[in-house]
């Protein structure tokens, strides 16, 4: 068989499928647009989320990098110009802790803290209604197949004969809407997980950045250059919950 006929023939099955989508689409009746509508909007929140996050994720421990560094050779206003150069929520947070290290650690970590909230609640932003859209598509495809047997009972009222053509027919439509309904539920469940999977990641990174720059600061008030990659590596789990400015310099002074 040529590769001509190859794709001729697949050509012919995608559109016969997308025939076919379209027949069952109109055949399911008006039950079947709630569901499309739902499909469509959540589909362009996913999008819109999707680029965003993408946007504000970056290579923090080479971004710590830099800024551990540009502590050591220009100080604080120095490091603060490579987070003003920096985009997306890590950079941020590291930027609000540093303008308060003129006001001692404990504003340090309050800003970090304070910001690493602010900054999760746009990185959620939009989640909720993409998560209404789970919820809805499949309620739509159910309510449409409730609708579609009562027709299809009242149909055989009115034929005054129960026809197995007749009832297979009339339960058939009912439930395209309940299929068509999971499909659509399904789709945006699976683009949910990847957000919440990259905001995820991007927590863990503010998480872990904030600790190092509290460490570093912490260093930095003692008269110790920051720390190195190497150095860090001997600290508590940076997931750890964020302690005090005196309880860091002691951890690292032990």
């Amino acid at each position: 068989m040529t590769l001509s006929a190859l794709l001729l023939m697949q050509e012919a099955a995608s559109g016969g499928f997308a025939n076919d989508l379209v027949f069952r689409f109109n055949e399911g009746g008006p039950y079947m647009w709630p569901v499309l509508i739902t499909l469509i909007i959540g589909l362009a929140i996913a999008f819109e989320r999707i680029l965003s996050l993408n946007r504000a994720d970056i290579n923090a421990p080479k971004f710590m990098a830099r800024v551990k560094e540009a502590l050591d050779n220009g100080g604080v206003s120095a490091a603060e110009d490579v987070c003003a150069n920096t985009r997306g929520p890590v950079a941020s947070v590291v930027q609000a802790g540093l303008t308060r290290f003129d006001e001692g650690m404990d504003a340090v970590e309050k800003a970090v803290v304070s910001y690493g909230s602010i900054e999760m609640s746009f990185l959620e932003r939009g989640l909720v209604w993409l998560s209404l859209g789970i919820s809805l598509a499949p309620m739509f495809g159910f309510l449409g197949t409730v609708v579609g047997m009562v027709e299809a009972f009242d149909a055989i009222e009115q034929a005054g004969d129960i026809s197995p053509s007749l009832v297979a027919n009339g339960i058939k439509i009912a439930l395209l809407t309940t299929v068509f309904g999971l499909i659509a539920a399904i789709i945006l469940q699976v683009f949910y997980n990847y957000c919440v999977s990259k905001i995820d990641r991007i927590t863990a990174d503010m998480e872990e950045a904030s600790v190092e720059l509290i460490d570093s600061l912490a260093m930095m008030s003692v008269g110790r250059p920051a720390l190195s990659g190497r150095t860090r590596a001997t600290l508590p789990d940076p997931k750890r919950e964020l302690g005090t400015g005196d309880d860091l310099t002691q951890t690292d002074l032990s």
